[in-house]
């Protein structure tokens, strides 16, 4: 009898492993805005890849270009997507001009809604741009392809109004 109950709870458990599953994220990070005295002083790109699990969201990635070496990286969180706000932590990164950069953070419910909409951003400083070389707000992880092809199908565009999944974002399944 026990070993039937041990083994109907551990048959729900599997069948709702889906619902555990951690969300995943992704963002590329690229130049700022320049503002006329920036111009050359601005330049790289990369890529971070984030995963929330319950609340703990973990993020890696790497970046690479940079016209001088890298100083902090930190995470923050905007007012709206593409806007800026505090920072959230710190995250390590080497102190060269391409690299690797990680972080773990606790998130808070409002952390992880702000999250959910697109407003946390990873924003990398470098020496010839200490406010602010590398920028990039996280979505959902989507399809990407390279630079230059053209996408085929329907293309990934965040859904932040959504009122039938809380204002996230979906992944496009084209």
């Amino acid at each position: 009898m026990i070993l039937r109950i041990v083994s109907l709870v551990a048959a729900i458990l599997f069948a709702m492993a889906p619902a555990f599953a951690a969300e995943n994220y992704q963002t590329d990070i690229g130049p700022t805005p320049k503002n006329g005295r920036q111009g050359a002083s601005v330049q790289g790109r990369g890529t971070v890849l984030a995963a929330l699990d319950n609340n703990i969201f973990s993020l890696q990635g790497k970046f690479s270009g940079l016209s001088s070496p890298a100083t902090k990286a930190r995470l923050h969180i905007g007012n709206v997507m593409g806007g800026g706000g505090p920072a959230i932590g710190d995250l390590k990164i080497v102190q060269a001009q391409s690299g690797e950069i990680s972080g773990t953070f606790t998130l808070t419910q409002a952390q992880v809604a702000a999250l959910k909409v697109g407003k946390l951003y990873v924003m990398l400083n470098s020496q010839s741009a200490p406010k602010g070389n590398l920028w990039g707000w996280f979505q959902p992880a989507h399809v990407t392809v390279p630079e230059g092809v053209p996408q085929l199908g329907s293309w990934y565009i965040p859904n932040l109004f959504d009122d039938q999944n809380d204002g996230a974002a979906k992944k496009n399944n084209s």
